[in-house]
Formats: C-alpha cells, structure tokens, sequence
C-alpha cells in the first residue's frame, strides 16, 4: 500500500507536495510503521495501542484518497482501487485487535 500511494501520488499537482501528498505519504508510512513499533514492545496492551494508531492513520489516509478524488487529482481507478484496499486493512486490523484484546 505504501508503494501505492508514492506511485498515485507522483501525479498529483506539485503545488500539494506540502500538502495533501506530504501528508498521505506520511500517513500511510505511519500504518506499517506503529504496527511494528507495537510488535517489537513486547506487550500485549501496547501492541494493541500501536495498532489502534496504525487505524487511526489508515482512516486519515482514507479521509485523503477521498478528497483527492474529490479534488480530480490522479488516476480515479486507482484510489478506489487503494480505497477498497484500505476497506480490507480497517476489517483485518480491527479484527487483529479484537484477537489481542482477547488475550489480556
């Protein structure tokens, strides 16, 4: 998904490389990257809260895709493409979370 988004993103206006295209960027880094943070602590609650930001990230990246498509920016296809993606990542992680809560 991170390669998704760096490649739609390549075609959005230059004029958003501070804004919309910085920002779903780093957002959709932001998901892999608590995921493993939260992983890598040993713990069961703070895995569960990483993850919970790595949710949190992945509803802003979808808040973005939406005004992208919104605002005519990139190829359509592929941000509903990713957005059904995302769709599938919301469903998986929150049942992941589920899962580890269950474990406390």
């Amino acid at each position: 998904m991170v390669e998704q988004v760096y490649r739609l993103s390549a075609d959005w206006p230059k004029a958003e490389i501070y804004g919309l295209t910085s920002q779903a960027r780093r957002a959709v880094v932001s998901v892999p990257a608590n995921i493993a943070e939260g992983a890598g602590r040993g713990s069961i609650p703070e895995l569960v809260r990483f993850c919970r930001s790595a949710l949190g990230s992945a509803y802003e990246l979808h808040t973005l895709l939406h005004l992208a498509l919104h605002l005519e920016y990139g190829d359509p296809s592929a941000t509903t493409t990713l957005l059904t993606d995302l769709d599938r990542l919301f469903k998986r992680l929150n049942r992941f979370i589920t899962y580890q809560e269950t474990r406390l």
